[in-house]
């Protein structure tokens, strides 16, 4: 039997390098052969929280739902063999972090030739920020808080401008991911934590608070700062993944006498078309947003748990650790 080399995710916080049965061809499914996979916070969950996943060890591949390869059997979809995809699975199908996965056609999208596919894969988390802004309200001057300056939250920054904010303001306190939003145009990056943070966003705001926050951290804590730096008739748009599955304390009573909205979502994947993909690709394939400075970090697959480690504790400036295959 054919084997490959994937990454095995075998207790919390463990990932293994291991030689595994490859797929083998199936009618209406595509074979690829990945060459670079971008890890994402949810893989993180799966991985240091035992997101909702299954027993372990888990199958050959899973996590790892940002990724770009080449088809290798179309399986009569219309992929042909040498085309170049980027493999958005849903984290029910994700197994990118494997030499070859076997994929729905669905999940795949054609890429052009002549782009760094390290920033091609970037489309990923990108159309899940374009995805999940849907669900923000129309913008037109108004201030808007990020909390939080990984990667999503730095794609945040980049949309709002573009979605109509008068104002910017972040809320990090790592200095290099509080300069990279800087980079973006942001107006001010607060290097505060907790009720400080609520407290400089109403000393910005002389009082008011904001019109909108984003909480792009899914912290218990970050959650309630939102509550208490956004404006009343306000909105707060949840798309940092919960750190705990268990429930949390929420600040309801300040939350109801403010009469705030809540917004929340994910799962592009699983969009009819893949429109906000698509829309993503567009934008690095045009140039209007530069990948280089957000792709950071880059491990062999032998590697993968010196990437995790890094991706789930960053230091030296990571930002997007990736995976290459």
């Amino acid at each position: 039997m054919p084997t490959m080399h994937a990454a095995v995710v075998s207790a919390i916080g463990t990932v293994d390098y291991r030689e595994v049965p490859a797929p083998e061809p199936s009618e209406g499914q595509v074979i690829v052969r990945m060459q670079i996979v971008s890890i994402c916070g949810s893989d993180l969950h799966f991985v240091y929280h035992g997101w909702p996943i299954g027993d372990f060890p888990l199958d050959p591949g899973r996590p790892g739902h940002e990724g770009v390869g080449t088809v290798v059997d179309g399986g009569g979809t219309g992929f042909t063999e040498g085309d170049l995809v980027l493999t958005v699975p849903n984290i029910w199908h994700s197994r990118n972090l494997a030499e070859y996965q076997l994929i729905a056609p669905h999940f795949l999208i054609p890429l052009p030739a002549g782009h760094d596919i390290a920033h091609l894969v970037m489309a990923q988390q990108l159309g899940s920020v374009i995805f999940a802004a849907r669900k923000l309200p129309r913008l037109s001057g108004e201030t808007v808080v990020v909390i939080g300056q990984g990667s999503a939250g730095l794609f945040h920054d980049f949309l709002l401008r573009r979605l109509g904010a008068g104002r910017i303001i972040t809320v990090e306190p790592n200095r290099e991911r509080r300069e990279a939003g800087l980079a973006l145009d942001v107006d001010a990056a607060l290097d505060v934590t907790g009720k400080a943070a609520v407290d400089a966003v109403l000393d910005l705001t002389d009082g008011a608070g904001a019109d909108v926050v984003v909480e792009a951290v899914g912290g218990i804590e970050t959650l309630n700062q939102a509550v208490g730096m956004v404006k009343p008739l306000g909105h707060i748009h949840l798309f940092g993944l919960p750190t705990s599955h268990d429930p949390v304390p929420f600040d309801l009573s300040t939350f109801f006498l403010k009469r705030l909205d809540l917004g929340t979502d994910f799962g592009a994947q699983d969009e009819p078309g893949l429109i906000a993909f698509r829309e993503a690709l567009d934008l690095i394939v045009r140039g209007d947003i530069d990948m280089a400075p957000f792709v950071t970090h880059r491990f062999p697959l032998a590697e993968v748990q010196d990437a995790f480690d890094l991706a789930h504790e960053p230091r030296d400036g990571a930002l997007k650790v990736s995976v290459t295959i």
